[in-house]
């Protein structure tokens, strides 16, 4: 017989061990402007959708959150990059804009990287946090 979850327990546990980085979701209002004097693009205008916790999981990290869990709780399609923020954070949209804006790990490889949210039929709520797919970005 196997056991079940408890969703609240769960929860506080992901939120403390995982959810520990702060995540920035912007979403473009505009287009990006060309500077006449420099001739370079400047930066697309945005507004921010979230800022709080949140993770931004590679598909190693992926495999260790479930193991948080000890069960497949993730749904099986492939995805390179992951966003994970608590339940009440908001839905991001496609093309949204995701970076990390600070760690908890002095060294991590996601600060200050881009993502872009990929489709939004695909952001889906587990009842354990919000799990959005990515898409990186190479605009810097």
């Amino acid at each position: 017989m196997t056991t079940g979850i408890d969703p609240d327990e769960v929860r506080r546990h992901l939120e403390s061990a995982l959810l520990v980085d702060t995540v920035r979701i912007t979403r473009p209002t505009g287009t990006a402007v060309l500077d006449p004097d420099t001739g370079l693009v400047g930066a697309v205008p945005v507004e921010a959708v979230y800022e709080g916790a949140g993770a931004v999981l590679s598909g190693h990290g992926q495999v260790t959150a479930e193991g948080i869990v000890g069960r497949q709780w993730l749904d099986d399609t492939v995805s390179w990059y992951r966003l994970l923020t608590p339940l009440g954070a908001p839905l991001p949209a496609r093309y949204d804009r995701v970076e990390v804006i600070t760690t908890r790990a002095s060294d991590s490889a996601t600060r200050g990287r881009l993502w872009q949210v990929l489709d939004p039929s695909e952001v889906s709520t587990v009842e354990l946090v919000r799990v959005t797919r990515l898409d990186e970005v190479t605009l810097r």
